[in-house]
């Protein structure tokens, strides 16, 4: 019998990544989605890849009784990847009621019926945004949390307060992912980066306008305390990230766990500009960007990127694939979507 794990938000652009990895290296994964940010075709591409249609719910986990019955009908679930959430930073500023709902609400509900079943390894996705404006860089795990400069990222603080005080009362083993920038697509093509409208995130801003969606790339700044004036951050591969999850869950299970809550950061350790990145765009695929400097966002922080000796020592978990790979696989995936030779 394969381990089976509930994956909140597993349609969703991480979440699919990981149930992917998850497959392949030998679990039964659940899957539950409001599609509220992704497509019921995803599972399509998971299936294409995996050659396994995982169990999907297309249910809302503010609900209790559609999270009541997800637990009724999988008895045997032996843990939780939490990845349902609204995500977007300028969004959160202008909605924090809509983001405080759904963010902490699903959060709770899910560790209620959790407890009640003893259930108790739980993976969730956190954010480096809870570093909020760093005093100095690369932030470790002991950064000092900082008063979050989004609802978004306060979300994740007070999930990640949540998660430490119900540890502290009951049997929970919980692993605080702290992400940095997720990007790119599964190499297949068959999964990646499906943003409902204009995108807030840089590289499905650039795959999109390379297609033509957009007439311009929107670059938010360029007169931060940089070395070319963008904002900095620490580019992650999504299968990269897909399978640090991977690595936590067999972490917990062989229980080197040493704390019922234990925090790691998962990026690359190294920092990139947003110029950066829309030049290596352009060097990697050969297609000319058309942008424009615009205002700072609100929310954004001039620079992060990670410390990632502790995933390394400890978790035995670090980032393979570079930014290069990453965004050649950010527009293969565009190219497929937009039907572009």
């Amino acid at each position: 019998m394969n381990k089976k794990i509930l994956v909140t938000g597993g349609l969703g652009y991480i979440g699919s990544h990981t149930v992917v990895e998850l497959i392949e290296s030998g679990y039964d994964p659940v899957i539950v989605d409001n599609l509220s940010n992704t497509r019921p075709e995803v599972l399509d591409g998971i299936e294409k890849i995996t050659g396994k249609r995982p169990v999907f719910y297309d249910f809302d986990l503010l609900n209790k009784n559609h999270v009541k019955q997800i637990f009724d009908e999988h008895p045997t679930l032996e843990g939780i990847i939490h990845f349902a959430a609204h995500k977007y930073v300028g969004e959160s500023v202008e909605k924090p009621l809509m983001y405080y709902e759904n963010n902490l609400m699903s959060l709770i509900n899910l560790l209620n019926e959790m407890l009640n079943r003893d259930i108790r390894r739980f993976i969730f996705s956190s954010s480096c945004t809870v570093y909020g404006l760093p005093d100095e860089l690369p932030v470790t795990e002991q950064t000092p949390v900082k008063p979050a400069m989004s609802p978004y990222g306060n979300t994740k603080q007070i999930g990640e307060e949540i998660l430490t005080d119900t540890a502290k009362v009951s049997d929970l083993e919980v692993i605080l992912l702290r992400y940095f920038n997720p990007i790119g697509a599964h190499p297949s093509a068959e999964i990646g980066e499906l943003p409902v409208g204009v995108p807030q995130n840089l590289v499905p801003f650039i795959t999109q306008t390379a297609a033509g969606l957009h007439p311009e790339l929107r670059i938010f700044g360029d007169d931060y305390d940089t070395p070319d004036g963008t904002a900095i951050r620490d580019y992650i591969h999504v299968v990269d990230l897909a399978n640090a999850h991977v690595r936590a869950l067999e972490f917990l299970e062989t229980e080197k766990n040493k704390n019922q809550v234990e925090i790691f950061n998962v990026g690359t350790g190294k920092g990139n500009s947003v110029m950066e990145i829309v030049n290596t765009f352009m060097e990697v695929t050969g297609v000319k960007l058309p942008y424009r400097i615009v205002g700072r966002r609100a929310g954004d922080v001039p620079a992060i990127w990670a410390d990632t000796t502790r995933a390394e020592t400890v978790m035995g978990w670090k980032a393979k694939r570079n930014i290069a790979d990453a965004l050649r696989d950010a527009w293969r995936w565009e190219k497929k979507i937009r039907h572009i030779q």
